[in-house]
């Protein structure tokens, strides 16, 4: 099956499409919010137990960042959407069309990881996305994954 067959054309079928970005951006907020919420329960204990106050604190990034890795990951590859994606009704599909694959998961959050961590890469991901025909991000494009609205 080739790419343009396995994916749906946005040309042709635009719908699939429709708000993408936007809800793309909105579904990342979200899944922030449920990793902040994960990682602030984490800390708890490190807080309560801690013998200095601010050595826990130190950690709070790392665990988020970890949090926030592991939910990514186990989100994708369990049903191809975080729970932010799933409320915004879309979701990530390999080349063939199909739900991505554990190891798909674990590369498009790799990947996600480190265009944050290099900000022009950000930068040009978050444009591709807002400007190109399927929206994809640079982790989508090496990929060749595509985020979609959920069929109904």
């Amino acid at each position: 099956m080739t790419y343009a067959s396995a994916i749906p054309d946005p040309k042709r079928q635009p719908a699939f499409y429709s708000s993408v970005p936007a809800k793309r951006l909105i579904a990342w907020l979200m899944d922030l919010a449920f990793t902040a919420a994960i990682a602030a329960v984490l800390t708890v204990p490190a807080l309560l137990f801690g013998a200095v106050l601010i050595l826990p604190l130190l950690f709070i990034p790392i665990i988020w960042a970890t949090t926030g890795f592991f939910y990514r990951w186990f989100s994708l590859a369990s049903g191809s959407a975080t729970w932010g994606m799933r409320l915004m009704a879309i979701e990530l599909r390999a080349q063939d069309g199909q739900r991505i694959d554990s190891s798909t998961a674990l590369l498009h959050t790799a990947g996600t990881y480190v265009s944050f961590a290099i900000m022009p890469l950000q930068v040009v991901s978050a444009a591709s996305m807002a400007l190109t025909e399927r929206g994809q991000g640079l982790t989508d494009m090496v990929l060749g994954t595509t985020m979609l609205n959920r069929r109904a």
